[in-house]
């Protein structure tokens, strides 16, 4: 179950801390992964992911940091700092942390260039041996879910995979419909993380290149983002363990 549960990310993309930590203690321990992007990350900073850690949560930091080389692998190094415990942290009685975890995994975009993919991976791996934590996985954004794609956006979605892992990147973000393609171009150990994924009784809301759990999973994504199909539901946790049953059922 544990190897099951590791494949599946909920998406914290709530306006506030409140509802972020209601979601995580409705969720309780069937969800160990959490995703926290530009809205919460934006309104309280790295407490919201001190927070998750000291759960023993994994963060998925997905920042989608894209600027020059420098700058970006600034921001990477200062973002693989937050695995370095917190040691007066409490948990919600009142007691320190013991099951603090490191910073899982981050996004950089892959539009930012080799060059830039390449200062990230090497910032990464340079601060997280400097302070001795475990480097987290860096996967590089190829093209937005919320694309509704065309003839030209497979092609794109593998060149731009290409370019991440000859610059040093541990694997992209990319719909369920490019998994199968990327997979056999770039190899068993090439991350694959997939936003977009919708159960067959969900809506797809503002996402257009979305797949199931189960098809996903076939196509050979790695990790699997989920948001507004168990954050939303009237019991996220049953929601989230009819997701993770279908993932166990095709591993």
């Amino acid at each position: 179950m544990k190897e099951t549960q590791g494949r599946l990310i909920v998406a914290l993309d709530v306006p506030s801390f409140e509802e972020a930590r209601a979601i995580v203690d409705a969720l309780g321990e069937t969800v160990g992964t959490y995703k926290v992007g530009f809205q919460l990350f934006t309104a309280y900073g790295p407490f919201v992911v001190r927070y998750l850690q000291t759960l023993g949560k994994k963060v998925f930091l997905d920042l989608k940091f894209h600027d020059i080389p420098n700058t970006v692998a600034s921001g990477v190094a200062a973002a693989v700092g937050l695995s370095v415990p917190v040691h007066d942290a409490l948990d919600a009685a009142g007691r320190k942390g013991s099951r603090f975890a490191p910073l899982f995994m981050l996004t950089v975009h892959t539009q930012g260039g080799v060059e830039m993919m390449r200062a990230a991976a090497a910032a990464a791996t340079k601060h997280a041996l400097e302070l001795g934590v475990a480097r987290p996985l860096i996967v590089g954004v190829t093209v937005l879910t919320s694309d509704a794609g065309g003839g030209d956006v497979a092609a794109l979605v593998l060149e731009r995979a290409r370019l991440a892992q000859a610059a040093g990147l541990d694997g992209v973000v990319a719909s369920a419909r490019e998994a199968a393609m990327l997979r056999n171009a770039l190899g068993h150990d090439f991350v694959i993380v997939t936003p977009g994924i919708r159960p067959a009784d969900a809506a797809a809301g503002d996402q257009k290149r979305v797949e199931t759990p189960g098809d996903a999973i076939k196509n050979g994504s790695s990790f699997l983002v989920v948001g507004r199909p168990i954050v939303k539901a009237k019991d996220p946790q049953a929601a989230a363990r009819a997701i993770l049953d279908e993932i166990a059922g095709i591993c």
